[in-house]
């Protein structure tokens, strides 16, 4: 795992950033459009928008262009943990049980990832990890979130990826614009499900920790309150 940095890229590779959130997430302040200026500036070529339990912003802004390849995820809340998936076309419900949200990201024929599995202070499914990969239930574990709270947490995710010889992701899970560009994939361009997994598979993660954006800025501002690690 490397830093962050901003050196061309070889021809046919892209910078992928596989997790982060829109307004439409409820606890996120960054607009589309934001997201893809600061992406572009970041140097980030591909983004994958997974609100909270909702897609349709992803779907619209995936029919745009916005200088950035917008594509189409949701991260979704289970009794287990949270898991990504990634490829959607329709919004899959928070709190179902876990299986059945597997299944459900399978039919769409999405993919099924593991964002911050061992962070304590978030909803990973660190407790059913090994389980889940085991018995084939994940596509790829997210082995770098740019907003874990210890570093260490990032290492047993790549671990959890190491052991089931899965593809590792990297994402900045951003909720405001300096978060995004703090984490991503250098890997081959990919067109489709089966495609970018492959090319996961032979990318290179740079990412670096980045905190929190306020979750209430509006309410917060002027007050010290310490950054929200809890939500979502």
């Amino acid at each position: 795992m490397s830093r962050p940095g901003r050196h061309p890229l070889p021809a046919g590779r892209v910078r992928v950033d596989c997790h982060v959130h829109t307004v439409a997430s409820g606890d996120s302040v960054l607009g589309i459009e934001e997201l893809a200026e600061r992406a572009v500036a970041a140097g980030i070529d591909v983004v994958f928008v997974t609100d909270h339990h909702e897609v349709a912003a992803a779907v619209a802004a995936r029919k745009r262009d916005l200088g950035v390849r917008i594509e189409v995820g949701e991260e979704i809340r289970t009794p287990d943990g949270e898991v990504l998936g990634l490829f959607l076309s329709e919004r899959i419900p928070y709190v179902l049980p876990l299986p059945e949200v597997v299944a459900r990201i399978r039919a769409q024929g999405g993919l099924v990832g593991l964002p911050h599995p061992y962070d304590p202070v978030r909803s990973g499914t660190g407790a059913v990890a090994d389980g889940l990969c085991a018995a084939g239930a994940v596509d790829f574990v997210e082995a770098f979130n740019a907003k874990v709270g210890d570093a260490a947490h990032n290492v047993a995710a790549a671990g959890l990826a190491a052991r089931h010889s899965l593809p590792a992701s990297a994402g900045s899970d951003a909720h405001d614009g300096p978060g995004i560009g703090a984490a991503y994939v250098e890997m081959p361009d990919f067109d489709g499900p089966a495609d970018f997994l492959d090319a996961l598979g032979r990318g290179r993660v740079a990412g670096e920790l980045r905190p929190h954006a306020l979750r209430y800025p509006s309410l917060d501002s002027g007050r010290d309150v310490p950054h929200d690690r809890d939500a979502f």
